[in-house]
């Protein structure tokens, strides 16, 4: 089974909680041998804010994750969820927490009902509340018509949404998932998504930090993005302010005909030009500035001879900072 905490576990005498952000990393450190894992990460996420964690293979992702959800130990640094110390207090900190952070184990011979019932009972949860949790949750990832049915039957994307479930079953205000459509084929990761947002938007007090490598994943669920390369964060913005950041912008022109060489030159030498690349009918068109140096670039288009039906900023612009900003904190 993936791990369960106690969501229902009162904070006892001597517990290191207090009111706090949901989840707040103060120079979190994570050492492997000779080799830096997590190198003094400071992270504070805000409540109610569906973060997504960005960063390369090797960044740390991963690895904040687990110290987070007290499935490693930090080598130094501290780690708190809603004020509470993992380190000092797990149990304490993860209740009313719901996570995906390893790939979830399942006993197969079960059923999600079984499941759930089985997880409750470790959870304390009443007969009642399981019940009824499950019946809500099951309808809300889409498995309510397989309750009955063997878990060992199920696809990938199947479990994957069992496990989502039982993240949700203690009601959480906190969500952790690492790269929770990993593995997924194209419909097992759009139903994936497609979940996640109406768990998002049924729920206006809930917290999620989210890790994944899918630009578009993050430019559509999240609307906040941390940026983490060789265990630093790098960056930490809302989505607009984050993509915004760059100096340069990317609009891609269409014509009708495709442009010749010479024409592409010429919009070379527009103002606020840094460079344009001609692919067929398109012409990818680097802009220095924000957007009133957009608005003066496309004025001036509009006066040459191209046959433009179609201007449009770059739909990689996550993609295209993210690039950007990995390359400038090597």
């Amino acid at each position: 089974m993936s791990e369960i905490h106690d969501g229902n576990r009162p904070p006892s005498e001597g517990d290191a909680c207090t009111n706090g952000l949901p989840i707040e990393l103060v120079n979190l450190r994570k050492e492997y041998g000779g080799f830096v894992a997590v190198d003094d990460l400071t992270l504070q996420i805000k409540k109610n804010s569906f973060t997504g964690l960005l960063g390369p293979n090797g960044a740390g992702k991963s690895t904040s994750l687990k110290i987070l959800t007290n499935l490693t130990t930090a080598t130094g640094g501290e780690a708190y969820i809603n004020g509470c110390d993992v380190s000092a207090d797990p149990k304490g900190a993860l209740s009313g927490v719901g996570t995906v952070v390893e790939t979830p184990e399942f006993y197969l011979y079960l059923t999600p009902n079984e499941t759930f019932k089985y997880v409750g009972e470790i959870l304390g949860m009443s007969p009642e509340s399981i019940q009824s949790q499950t019946a809500d949750i099951l309808d809300k990832v889409k498995m309510a018509d397989w309750a009955d049915k063997r878990l060992g039957t199920f696809s990938k994307g199947m479990r994957q949404r069992i496990s989502l479930g039982i993240a949700l079953l203690n009601d959480p205000t906190v969500i952790v998932l690492d790269e929770p459509t990993s593995g997924l084929d194209p419909r097992g990761m759009a139903e994936t998504r497609e979940i996640l947002k109406n768990i998002r938007n049924d729920n206006n007090d809930l917290t999620v930090l989210m890790s994944s490598h899918l630009m578009h994943e993050v430019a559509d669920l999240c609307d906040r993005v941390a940026l983490i390369n060789r265990g630093k964060l790098v960056m930490h913005d809302d989505m607009e302010s984050f993509v915004e950041g760059s100096d340069v912008r990317t609009l891609v022109v269409k014509t009708i005909e495709a442009p010749l060489e010479d024409v592409v030159a010429s919009i070379s030498g527009l103002p606020h030009v840094r460079s344009a690349v001609r692919s067929g009918n398109e012409v990818a068109v680097k802009v220095e500035g924000d957007k009133p140096q957009a608005v003066e670039f496309i004025r001036a288009l509009a006066k040459t001879d191209l046959n433009v039906y179609s201007v449009a900023e770059s739909g990689n612009a996550l993609e295209n900072r993210y690039l950007e900003l990995v390359a400038e904190s090597r």
